[in-house]
């Protein structure tokens, strides 16, 4: 890797992999989303394990992992979906012999169970993140964060928007920010399992006028799955179409994270994080809690049920 400039270089980029941090909140009056991390924890989680401010941008990692190369001793730590780490350290000669690559490149070492830990890796090093074998996406921090130009106070990619730096793609390096504190004392942390039906819970408002009792037991009460047209704007829905009790059109109103807007073919759509700001389709109720939705793959399962009281 050429320059003197710390960077990481992205030799495969996989299906979709994005710089994240915390977001740009407070802009949606200027028609700019949040953004960020689609699960805000699990990043700020990888950013402690590593030293780095809680707000510090990572990559977030989607499905079919990705593969690096660090041009300086870094830590990093993954967390999220869990996956297979290659580790593929440089070659090392010592004084009294002339040393080569091995046959078939770098030594490899396969390390299984290293999501949700730093590791210490030397200049050099590549790693090979492998496919999500549950869930789907994961969140990589390297100490000093992924130092892009930050936009609006952000260095996330907004998918929707354009802001913040593109997509990663094979061939880019990406500057890394100098480390400021040592890595977590942490030998391991748990990672949750990813179930294979989620339960959101769902409050009415601001449009369920909208929709008569049957859309209503329609929505809580039988089970959709996510489409595989989901994206990091929104999950889509795939089951019972909800029925409009009020026929026409809206005029464009506010839209917040969570928000479940049903389009002319009832299928309900979740917003996520690189949401619009408005939109014209009524939205029959709002999510608390989106961040399930960060794993789940097509084909997973959606309930609603309203808040307990």
């Amino acid at each position: 890797m050429s320059g003197s400039a710390p960077m990481v270089e992205v030799l495969r980029a996989g299906a979709l992999t994005t710089v994240q941090d915390l977001g740009r909140p407070g802009y949606a009056h200027l028609g700019v989303p949040r953004s960020g991390a689609l699960d805000p924890a699990a990043l700020m989680l990888a950013n402690r394990l590593v030293g780095n401010p809680a707000n510090a941008a990572g990559l977030e990692i989607t499905l079919t992992g990705c593969e690096l190369r660090f041009s300086r001793a870094v830590t990093v730590a993954l967390t999220g979906a869990e996956v297979a780490v290659l580790v593929e350290r440089p070659a090392v000669a010592r004084p009294d012999t002339v040393v080569g690559p091995p046959p078939g490149g770098r030594p490899v070492e396969r390390r299984p169970g290293d999501v949700g830990r730093p590791l210490s890796l030397p200049a050099g090093t590549g790693l090979r993140i492998g496919a999500a074998r549950t869930g789907l996406r994961t969140w990589l921090a390297v100490s000093g964060g992924v130092a892009v130009e930050p936009v609006l106070g952000s260095r996330a990619t907004d998918t929707l928007s354009g802001l913040g730096p593109p997509p990663v793609r094979d061939g880019d390096r990406l500057p890394l920010g100098p480390a400021i504190a040592p890595p977590g004392p942490v030998d391991l942390t748990v990672v949750p399992p990813v179930p294979a039906e989620l339960r959101l819970t769902l409050r009415l408002g601001p449009r369920h006028d909208w929709f008569g009792d049957t859309a209503l037991g329609l929505l809580f009460g039988t089970a959709y799955t996510v489409s595989p047209l989901s994206n990091r704007v929104g999950a889509r829905l795939v089951g019972a179409a909800l029925p409009r009790a009020v026929a026409g059109e809206l005029p464009s109103e506010g839209l917040v994270l969570g928000a479940v807007q049903v389009p002319p073919d009832g299928q309900p759509l979740i917003f996520l994080a690189d949401h619009p700001t408005t939109g014209g389709y009524p939205v029959v109720g709002v999510v608390d809690d989106v961040t399930p939705l960060a794993q789940a793959r097509p084909g997973t399962t959606v309930r609603f049920h309203g808040p307990q009281r």
